[in-house]
């Protein structure tokens, strides 16, 4: 993994041809929806698995395991792994670090998802592919690496996302014997249901990479380029509001006022109400100052 001040070009041609393999594979798993059909069942699956994994990368991988922006418990942090990494986006440990790493470093040589500086297909998922991120910074995430079972579960992330894709072939074959008017099958539900579902997640995730320092409205006068963008915070659960973000990353919600919708707030406001989660740290007065508005 490189270090350095600034990441020189001619290693970014340097490619992980198993992650390239594996990527693209899954990408074209999806044309076999064309043999298998659509069916409402398989399509509310697919969008389903697409909200739930997206809430845990937004509400987990982001919110709590990147920014400690609230509180949960030991068990319940497990659970927010787990269901993270069926989203087949590595283990938390890893995508913290980087993403750390992202807003230490955002929009300078040293920012690996900057499409100001490394361009938008490098910055949306060529940096995913290049085997120079293969491997987590364990020095950033300290306070991650200290439980065995985040650890052991980064070792092994590819067992979820393969148990979810087996899971949806079974529920698809069962759907078809139990409620044949479901119109479904087995490998319908495990193209709908894992496939499709993932990579859509998959380019729905890296849109806040790239787009949102591209596209959108700046409020705050942040030290790079990001944007608000209304249509990214719908598709990702509230990680459009991404100029919001990186003025104050320390808040839970991204969407700083009631207008800006965010649903992984919302989400998590309602697991605060069964104590599942504590602590739902908030934007500070001085911020509200800063953008000239009222709460």
């Amino acid at each position: 993994m490189y270090h350095g001040d600034a990441i020189p070009n001619e290693q970014f041609s340097f490619i992980n041809i198993l992650k390239q393999g594996v990527f693209w594979f899954v990408h074209l798993a999806c044309l076999v929806a064309l043999g298998v059909g659509i069916s409402w069942v398989a399509v509310l699956v697919c969008l389903a698995f697409y909200v739930i994994r997206m809430f845990a990368i937004t509400g987990g991988y982001h919110r709590y395991f990147s920014h400690r922006s609230y509180d949960t418990s030991r068990v319940f942090q497990f659970l927010l792994a787990v269901l993270g990494t069926t989203a087949a986006q590595k283990g938390p440990i890893w995508w913290a670090s980087h993403h750390r790493h992202h807003h230490k470093h955002s929009d300078t040589p040293e920012d690996i998802h900057s499409p100001m500086v490394h361009g938008i297909y490098f910055a949306h998922v060529g940096w995913v592919l290049s085997s120079q991120f293969v491997d987590s910074r364990p020095e950033l995430v300290k306070d991650l690496t200290k439980y065995p079972e985040l650890c052991l579960l980064e070792k092994y992330n590819l067992v979820p996302p393969i148990l979810l894709a087996v899971g949806m072939f079974f529920f698809g074959g069962w759907l078809q014997v139990a409620y044949p008017a479901s119109e479904t099958s087995a490998m319908q539900m495990l193209v709908w249901g894992f496939f499709i579902s993932t990579v859509l997640l998959y380019h729905g995730t890296f849109c806040i990479n790239s787009f949102t320092h591209l596209i959108g409205k700046r409020r705050f006068p942040s030290t790079d380029s990001s944007k608000n963008n209304l249509f990214l915070a719908l598709i990702t659960l509230g990680e459009g509001w991404h100029n919001n973000h990186h003025y104050y990353p320390g808040s839970e919600r991204q969407g700083f006022y009631w207008w800006e919708i965010d649903i992984s707030h919302y989400i998590l406001t309602v697991l605060s109400w069964f104590g599942l989660v504590w602590n739902l740290r908030a934007p500070p007065a001085r911020v509200y100052a800063a953008a000239g508005k009222l709460t």
